[in-house]
């Protein structure tokens, strides 16, 4: 019996030795290069986050503004590359005659003069909108942008045509797998090299369905992201890559990254080897809703010398807090 207990201890320490020396960071390669920054929405109005649900009307809590861009437009997409960003991220819906509207909300009523389903119009109807006109920073008394945003709706095909190179995440609002099915229409169309510029995410049936139907382009769900953590959660620590954290994209809220296996060099280097992009995302705290990384305090909670990805929401305030790392 004392045979068993003593291999079983051995056997133990073995495995305590093979999952430390697979993971820890002492011998493995400095990173180097700069972080890859996510503009999420390009350069936006800012808003109070306290108890925003699905359903809230953004716009009409907008904070004092400090800037005149508007999210999802060309000038704000402009601006965000300008400032410093190598993605932007950008909302779409499917429209009545066949494009993909660059707009966040579901219905037409909180930011716009317009009514209704945002889908349930054509591109050349919201193009007529004033996408200006519902923000207010002193509960309806002024509306500093209404009248300066008529026709700043764009098509994802004027973006694309407007920003040749540069790389944008697609955000696919809906969980319409058919949507998947059009958007995969739209980006096949498009040459291999234009296409792995490009990622998407989303609900998990247009996600799963434009990951079956277009290849070269970077995808992740809730459901995806959920089995990609979850597996290797369990056995990334042997280095071996779960199927669900190939050729995807992978958030990392801050306060949970030191618990991926690896983190950082390992952990990015295997997701890296895997064709997957990993974004650090602001601190998760439950309720299902998470922040860019928009503060100094959370920043900072980065390891020297970081180079994956970072989202925030204020990349004009962002990118220059890295630059003056330098």
């Amino acid at each position: 019996m004392r045979k068993v207990w003593r291999y079983l201890v051995l056997a133990l320490i073995a495995l305590a030795a093979f999952i430390f020396l697979n993971n820890t960071n002492l011998f493995a390669p400095a990173l180097t290069g700069e972080p890859i920054l996510l503009a999420h929405r390009g350069i936006a109005q800012r808003f109070d986050p306290v108890g925003v649900t699905n359903d809230t009307c953004t716009a009409s809590r907008m904070l004092p503004p400090t800037h005149d861009y508007l999210e999802n437009t060309i000038a704000s997409m402009q601006a965000s590359f300008e400032a410093g960003s190598d993605i932007v991220e950008l909302d779409i819906h499917p429209t009545t005659d066949g494009q993909f509207a660059v707009f966040h909300d579901w219905t037409l009523d909180c930011r716009t003069n317009g009514r209704g389903v945002t889908r349930e119009h054509s591109m050349a109807d919201l193009k007529k909108l004033d996408i200006g006109y519902g923000y207010t920073a002193d509960g309806g008394k002024t509306f500093p942008f209404r009248g300066k945003g008529v026709g700043l709706m764009p098509s994802l095909a004027e973006v694309l045509e407007t920003f040749p190179v540069r790389r944008f995440l697609i955000n696919v609002k809906s969980n319409d797998p058919e949507e998947g099915l059009k958007l995969a229409a739209f980006l096949n169309v498009l040459p291999p090299e234009r296409r792995a510029t490009l990622m998407a995410y989303g609900g998990d049936r247009p996600i799963a369905a434009l990951r079956s139907a277009v290849s070269g382009v970077k995808t992740m769900s809730r459901r995806s992201l959920k089995a990609c953590a979850l597996r290797y959660i369990a056995y990334g620590w042997t280095g071996a890559m779960p199927d669900e954290c190939r050729s995807t994209l992978v958030y990392v809220p801050i306060n949970a990254a030191p618990w991926m296996w690896g983190w950082p060099n390992r952990f990015l280097k295997r997701m890296r080897s895997a064709g997957t992009a990993v974004f650090v995302i602001g601190p998760y705290h439950g309720g299902g809703h998470s922040t860019g990384m928009d503060s100094a305090e959370d920043l900072s909670r980065l390891p020297d010398n970081y180079n994956g990805g970072v989202l925030t929401d204020e990349i004009e305030k962002v990118a220059p807090w890295f630059q003056s790392r330098k």
